[in-house]
């Protein structure tokens, strides 16, 4: 198997999302912007990105864009979406650069907050920007102080079209806004998903044990997100909540699966119940407008595609969605790019942004034995105070966040899990803050010359 190691720590723990004020004590305004260097912003051209894998069977590509359709479809109370929502599509929030990717720059949360009626017109509250980014927001803890950390949803189906009856009111945003327990996520892009799906866990646990010395000195640790050390064998505890294998999905690594991560942001993001999770996530009687659950496989119809249900179909869009296709000249030049290359190994970026792993054996031809360059060991890290949330999913802490992949990044235009910046070089140093395993790396970030901070920031957005 061919495995590079020799590339860094969390250097951009990107895109779904947390500002809470009590934990930005280091944030963006920590370090001034480099004077020289610059972020060269958004990578133009092609999207480079969308497109199913190559390999894919003609019964493969007929199931990738049905479930490209049914991603981008808007869905309607009568088809299930609420009582509460975030937003009413897959693909409004996956949107960027490409449906399949993340944030895109005019947030379409705004238009659906205005959708329903003018008299019952859900408070669009300011977190919320015309200008982005797309956001879920969640409570860290509850009344009573024990942790929260759930989901809460932005919007109601009250005064849309169906939900006659229906009086639901939003969460009071206002006060825990005041109260600083309010955090952020913003979509995480799918590009490559099923590749990254079908890494080993050996892999990844390998890659944790490799260049221990050189993490050791920069201050990097890491974990994967379960529980039992190695892997999980009889008479071992297994205190991971599905079966102690490591979990990679989303930003704190919180699941395992495709398949998971599917069902639970139909439910959460949308409202929409289905096989995985089945029950409302609100249950107030007036508020029910559809058969339940609401997705589910059709046992009575006479083809595959028509027989699977949305979130299988979501699952296999995304696993057979390609991965984003890097440029070998833009932004800087080709020299720039490969010089930027050398000083994201040797800053230590790739310690943790792990450039490559190769997937195993699959029973799909286009997942197996293929290189897969995300540029993440999937693993948590301790970011410190600076981009703490207060938030734990599992294995991973208040302050810890799986290492945001990198591939694609070139076309990205929000930064951090909450989306706090659209700046790269504000998304790199916002990594040092009091305990961050970052900390080592962004020293040697901001020690290099501007030469090769340039270099660098364009060799990521060449990603």
């Amino acid at each position: 198997m061919e495995m590079k190691r020799n590339v860094a720590v969390p250097l951009l723990s990107l895109v779904a999302a947390a500002v809470i004020g009590l934990f930005l004590v280091q944030s963006e305004t920590a370090y001034s912007i480099d004077p020289a260097a610059h972020d060269p912003g958004v990578r133009g051209g092609a999207a480079g990105a969308g497109d199913q894998l190559p390999e894919l069977s003609t019964t493969q590509a007929a199931i990738f864009a049905d479930g490209r359709d049914t991603f981008e479809e808007v869905d309607a109370v009568a088809d299930g979406v609420g009582p509460r929502m975030n937003l009413d599509s897959c693909a409004g929030c996956h949107a960027q650069p490409a449906v399949g990717g993340t944030s895109p720059a005019v947030n379409p949360q705004v238009a659906f907050a205005n959708a329903a009626s003018p008299s019952q017109l859900d408070a669009i509250s300011a977190f919320v920007r015309a200008d982005g980014p797309v956001r879920e927001a969640r409570f860290v803890t509850n009344a009573d102080g024990t942790a929260d950390g759930g989901v809460h949803a932005l919007f109601t189906i009250t005064g849309r079209a169906g939900a006659a009856g229906c009086n639901l009111t939003q969460p009071d945003f206002a006060t825990q806004l005041a109260n600083k327990n309010v955090i952020f996520r913003i979509p995480t892009p799918t590009f490559g998903a099923g590749l990254m799906e079908q890494i080993s866990d050996r892999d990844i646990a390998a890659n944790q044990a490799a260049d221990q010395g050189t993490k050791s000195s920069l201050g990097i640790k890491g974990k994967p997100n379960f529980h039992v050390a190695g892997r999980t064998i009889t008479g071992m505890a297994n205190n991971n909540g599905n079966d102690g294998t490591i979990a990679r999905f989303g930003w704190k690594a919180q699941n395992k699966s495709l398949l998971l991560f599917s069902g639970e942001a139909y439910n959460v993001e949308m409202g929409i119940t289905n096989e995985l999770f089945q029950t409302e996530r609100d249950e107030t009687r007036a508020c029910q407008f559809a058969t339940h659950p609401n997705s589910i496989s059709d046992t009575e119809a006479t083809t595959p595609l028509a027989a699977s249900s949305a979130i299988e179909k979501f699952s296999f869009f995304m696993r057979f969605l390609a991965p984003p296709t890097p440029s070998a000249t833009m932004p800087g030049g080709a020299a720039s790019i490969t010089n930027g290359a050398r000083v994201f190994a040797s800053t230590g970026c790739a310690l943790c942004h792990t450039p490559r792993y190769m997937t195993g054996n699959s029973a799909v031809a286009a997942l197996a034995n293929k290189n897969v360059d995300l540029f993440s060991d999937l693993l948590i890290h301790d970011m410190g105070v600076g981009l703490a949330d207060g938030v734990s999913q599992g294995e991973a802490g208040p302050r810890e966040f799986r290492t945001a992949p990198l591939w694609g990044l070139g076309k990205r235009i929000f930064f951090l899990h909450d989306g706090r910046t659209s700046n790269l070089i504000r998304a790199i140093r916002a990594h040092a803050s009091t305990g961050s395993e970052a900390n080592g790396v962004v020293n040697n970030y901001v020690n290099l010359s501007e030469r090769q901070k340039q270099d660098l920031l364009n060799f990521l957005r060449s990603l």
